[in-house]
């Protein structure tokens, strides 16, 4: 049995490294370049800390579209006495081909450091949390999920024309509010867990 033991191990790792390497390959250099910073986005069995193609495998397709609620939300980077915005958003709705510009999936302001760095939201939202659920034969969307450093002493609110979360306009979102480049990134890319 001592024997078969190193066996088994170098066999198993053996069959877990062609997934691991096909979701690396899959994701291009631009959507790979993406994530920076240390965000961490954390649902039941899902942990995204870099950007990724969620497996259809184990079901994560379907549990991320129709299961799960809301991720957990870590920055260990957050810095003190400093408020955060994140916002989620899907740049390839309807299509990565079509795109109409970005769905918002989630957008809360307010958050304090102490809460990021305990995985723990708590700020105030903006928007409602809805999950990734891409159309049928759209292919992959990429799910954004950008933190920014709030500037002290602002107020960050949705216009009336903003209160549709789709043809977002996130850069004048951004600019409005002076919120500059994001301190930390992440994305995942998932289509209809159907096909």
């Amino acid at each position: 049995m001592a024997v078969l033991a190193p066996f088994l191990v170098i066999f198993a790792f053996i069959l877990e490294l062609p997934n691991v390497e096909t979701t690396q390959r899959t994701l291009d250099s631009l959507d790979a370049s993406f994530c920076h910073a240390g965000l961490e986005v954390i649902y039941p069995d899902l942990d995204i800390d870099k950007c990724l193609i969620v497996s259809k495998e184990l079901k994560l397709r379907e549990k991320i579209s129709t299961v799960w609620k809301a991720p957990q939300i870590y920055f260990s980077g957050a810095r003190k006495e400093k408020k955060y915005v994140l916002v989620m958003v899907d740049p390839d709705a309807p299509s990565r081909t079509k795109s109409s510009g970005y769905w918002r999936h989630w957008l809360v302001v307010d958050i304090k450091d102490n809460a990021l760095k305990k995985g723990n939201i708590q700020g105030k939202t903006l928007t409602d949390y809805h999950p990734p659920m891409p159309p049928p034969k759209t292919g992959f969307h990429r799910y954004q999920f950008m933190l920014f450093e709030q500037p002290p002493g602002t107020s960050v609110s949705l216009t009336d024309q903003e209160k549709s979360r789709g043809k977002w306009d996130l850069q004048a979102f951004i600019t409005r509010f002076g919120l500059g480049t994001p301190v930390s990134t992440v994305q995942f890319l998932t289509q209809n867990f159907k096909d």
